[in-house]
């Protein structure tokens, strides 16, 4: 099992915060990016960062968007689609997710609309 598992959200969410925010992107779109992959709205999404919930349980409570196959690509050298742990392929999913907003693509893009 990956110590990732095992990690808080909340311990990665601040990082995830200053990546887009060091590229002119904001918290509100970082948790729209959030609220779409998983269905966890502002107030869902901040009681899950305050009680330090893991990348385990917090995706064991997702709604995964339908449309989160749609996400492909390369993080860290590793195709997302090609993960064959599940539950590590929707971290990867949410990292993509964060360094294309990162990157300035359009929200509309990073949401597969």
């Amino acid at each position: 099992m990956s110590r990732i598992f095992t990690s808080s959200v909340a311990s990665v969410y601040p990082l995830y915060l200053a990546k887009v925010e060091r590229k002119g992107r904001t918290r509100t779109e970082l948790d729209q990016v959030i609220e779409w992959l998983t269905g966890f709205d502002r107030t869902a999404l901040d009681a899950h960062l305050a009680a330090g919930t893991t990348f385990e349980d917090f995706f064991a409570e997702a709604r995964l968007n339908p449309s989160a196959s749609l996400v492909t690509g390369t993080v860290c050298g590793v195709r997302v689609e090609d993960v064959e742990d599940p539950l590590m392929q929707r971290i990867r999913c949410l990292d993509k997710l964060v360094d294309e907003l990162a990157k300035g693509r359009p929200m509309e893009k990073v949401l597969r609309a």
